[in-house]
């Protein structure tokens, strides 16, 4: 975390305005219905529930937290490209696109910035076309099945990589 500190101390674009290194918290198609669709499968907490999870997170690891959602693949490509020099890390669950979108998996590869990808449910255990995953080609790891736990988990793996 000291490392963190530092770095963010540095480079003015991946740092708060209280010198914290950014990280987005990416959010795709679907994330929004939390609670809603599919709790026995995505669990009751909403996306609200998550969000404040990561924020708690964050500051005990000493992270600021910049937590989005969109259904539109596009918008996820400009965030993940504005992360380039806006944050230091990326946690992303891309939802279905996941298993689809090479513009996302060229976007990360563009941003150049460390990335953890989290599934709240065990992609593995599913369906066989959720075991391929285009954001894994990317990502520094992947994080499923734990729930909404697992993006704390990648919030502390990139609190030690950044």
């Amino acid at each position: 975390m000291a490392k963190a500190r530092k770095l963010a101390a540095k480079d003015g674009k991946q740092a708060s305005k209280a010198g914290k290194p950014v990280i987005y918290v990416l959010n795709g198609p679907n994330l929004n219905m939390l609670g809603l669709r599919q709790p026995e499968i995505y669990g009751r907490d909403t996306l609200a529930d998550v969000e404040k999870l990561c924020h708690k997170a964050g500051t005990r690891l000493g992270l600021a937290v910049d937590f989005r959602q969109s259904n539109l693949e596009g918008e996820l490509v400009t965030w993940i490209q504005q992360a380039r020099t806006k944050a230091a890390g990326i946690v992303l669950n891309a939802g279905a696109y996941t298993h689809t979108s090479v513009a996302l998996l060229d976007a990360l590869n563009a941003a150049e910035t460390p990335c953890v990808e989290v599934h709240l449910s065990n992609i593995h255990r599913r369906e066989n076309f959720r075991h391929h995953s285009y954001i894994s080609l990317a990502a520094k790891g992947m994080i499923c099945g734990f729930g909404p736990k697992g993006y704390v988990l990648a919030l502390e793996a990139l609190a030690d990589i950044v």
